[in-house]
């Protein structure tokens, strides 16, 4: 995770995110030099506008006073073409930039450990993703070349001016070192404020995302006024923040303002003193660095803004490095792709635990042979889920050995793994797209002709034909137009098309009406047929039918048998499981 360095400025962190211009390179340099231009075309207006002043208005030179004008429309109009280009491409760099870093992180972020997730606030990593990397943009079309061009046109009318008149230039100069502290005082306090505004905006984004997801839960035990007061607080935090920025620049401003006023009145009283008793310093000269002056504050009160966007800019990208430099991905070391596998299953003494001192799974072994159905039944918290997550290596385990057609899975590449392990869980998310995306999951080698046929294969066809515009209805965010026994049918229509080796129903029938598991424990046994299956159910008479049925608690495997073999064991727990739930049905 990146850190903050606790300077006002990281060079560091900036050459890094330099980097990221590399691919544009010709377009950075054009904008440099767009700068320069521009630099160097800022002083020769006031120059021009002198020229014209003492050589051709007091001499009453009308062809010389013309040609003076036509030079400084040349130079404005080679100044709007320059500016135009600069702040085009600029802003065309900044984008592309960004473009390449978001796009950069969430490849990465696809590639995270669950336990990132588990342990990470979505609103926090949207925030990340969105709000940050857009303020990195800023830095380009707004800080860097825009503080680069100022410096560089400060010390051209810095030299203009010496070579003007340095008496003059020197009176300008005295006023310098003011603006110059405010503006280190300026740029450090802005450092702190805008970190305190990223935070505020992140809680603030997580706070709201997890309000609006969980709504129904706010609504439902009535804490609308609980949250909403909670809410104000966050608010309150985040206006705080803000306001602060405001306050340091309120300060600086006028400051600056000020000694910018003061020497411009310095200047027009020594130079018109010395200009009307006939010295060195002439009206021309006096009127040009008025405009010098200005030329050379104003920038100056400009860097110190453009700062605070570099600084904004520079705040977000550290928070973003950070993510990028997150190590939290499963070793991707594998070779060996896994196609057409052949569906045997292998748990050898494996150990695994969530946190570190709190074992889940405790030195579990167990064997899954090609096209054989095993339910694993157990207690909440048994540990029955966390097998199929070690399975798709979701998490790496502690110990012990896990393997595919009697290789380790971790020989195996990810991709090649789970592109032959298909899983339906018992909470189907589904994405605000169509139904047909979200069984292919944009996948161009599956048509829409092949989704039908799996569709009446499975018998779920004809569910999806009387839904408003068939396979093309948008089933908005996370399936929200359809009951859970609906989305738990496309489910099983997403598994079923990706054609696995082997398939995972976890807690599939749990939570769904009569009618929806009829059609479900039909489309389970299509699917389930010829291919290995590991099905988890609290649902005991779902699971008659397996080969072999896993009884675990606890994290370990305390019974294993079929179906007749585990209710013949005297005080078994499977037995005991089994009469409590047969009872409980009977007496619904």
């Amino acid at each position: 995770m990146a850190k903050d360095s606790g300077k006002a400025f990281d060079f560091k962190l900036f050459r890094r995110l330099l980097a990221f211009t590399n691919t544009y390179r010709l377009t950075f340099y054009f904008v440099a030099f767009a700068a320069i231009a521009m630099s160097g075309l800022a002083v020769l207006t006031p120059h021009l506008l002198q020229q014209a002043i003492d050589n051709a208005l007091f001499n009453k030179d009308l062809p010389l006073l013309q040609y003076y004008l036509m030079a400084m429309l040349a130079v404005l109009l080679l100044e709007v073409l320059f500016q135009f280009s600069f702040i085009f491409y600029a802003n065309w760099l900044g984008q592309n930039v960004i473009k390449d870093i978001r796009v950069k992180l969430f490849k990465l972020m696809t590639s995270f450990k669950m336990q990132y997730y588990d342990k990470s606030a979505v609103g926090r990593l949207t925030t990340r993703a969105v709000n940050d990397i857009e303020t990195i943009s800023s830095i380009f079309s707004q800080g860097l070349f825009m503080i680069i061009s100022d410096l560089l046109k400060m010390a051209a009318i810095a030299g203009f001016m010496l070579y003007k008149s340095w008496r003059l230039s020197l009176i300008i100069f005295a006023v310098l070192p003011l603006i110059l502290y405010a503006t280190r005082v300026f740029q450090r306090a802005m450092k702190v404020a805008f970190e305190e505004v990223r935070n505020q905006v992140a809680n603030l984004n997580s706070f709201v995302q997890e309000r609006i997801t969980g709504m129904k839960i706010v609504q439902i035990f009535t804490r609308e006024a609980t949250e909403h007061k909670r809410f104000n607080e966050i608010n309150q935090k985040h206006k705080k923040a803000w306001v602060k920025t405001v306050w340091y620049n309120s300060i600086f401003f006028p400051i600056a303002e000020m000694a910018s006023s003061i020497a411009i009145g310095l200047v027009v009283w020594y130079g018109g003193l010395n200009a009307a008793e006939g010295g060195v310093i002439t009206l021309g000269i006096v009127t040009a660095f008025i405009q010098y002056s200005q030329m050379l504050f104003r920038p100056l009160r400009q860097i110190a803004d453009k700062f605070n966007t570099l600084q904004m800019g520079m705040v977000a990208a550290n928070r973003v490095f950070g993510i990028l430099d997150t190590e939290s991905h499963i070793s991707n070391k594998g070779t060996e792709l896994l196609t057409n596998a052949k569906g045997s299953i292998s748990f050898k003494n494996v150990r695994f635990g969530y946190n570190e001192n709190e074992e889940v799974i405790k030195d579990i072994s167990f064997e899954v042979y090609p096209g054989e159905t095993v339910a694993i039944v157990g207690a909440t918290g048994a540990g029955k889920s966390t097998i199929i997550n070690l399975l798709n290596r979701f998490y790496e385990i502690n110990s012990g050995t896990i393997s595919i057609d009697k290789t380790d899975i971790k020989e195996y590449t990810i991709t090649s793994l789970r592109s032959q392990i298909a899983v339906v869980l018992q909470d189907v998310f589904l994405f605000a797209d169509t139904i047909l995306n979200n069984i292919t999951l944009n996948d161009a080698t599956i048509s829409e002709e092949e989704v039908i046929a799996a569709a009446k294969e499975i018998g779920v066809h004809k569910f999806i034909k009387s839904l408003p515009n068939g396979y093309h209805y948008n089933v908005k965010e996370r399936g929200s137009m359809l009951s859970s026994g609906q989305r738990q049918l496309i489910a099983f229509l997403r598994a079923y098309v990706s054609n696995p080796s082997i398939l995972i129903l976890d807690e599939a029938t749990s939570s769904i009406d009569t009618y929806s598991e009829e059609m479900i424990q039909a489309a389970t046994d299509k699917i389930t047929e010829g291919r290995t299956s590991i099905v988890i159910a609290h649902r005991l008479a779902t699971i008659k039918k397996a080969d072999k049925i896993l009884v675990m608690d606890a994290g370990k495997i305390v019974e294993s048998g079929t179906h007749k073999e585990l209710l013949a064991l005297p005080n078994g727990y499977y037995k005991n499981l089994y009469e409590v739930q047969f009872m409980i049905e009977e007496a619904i």
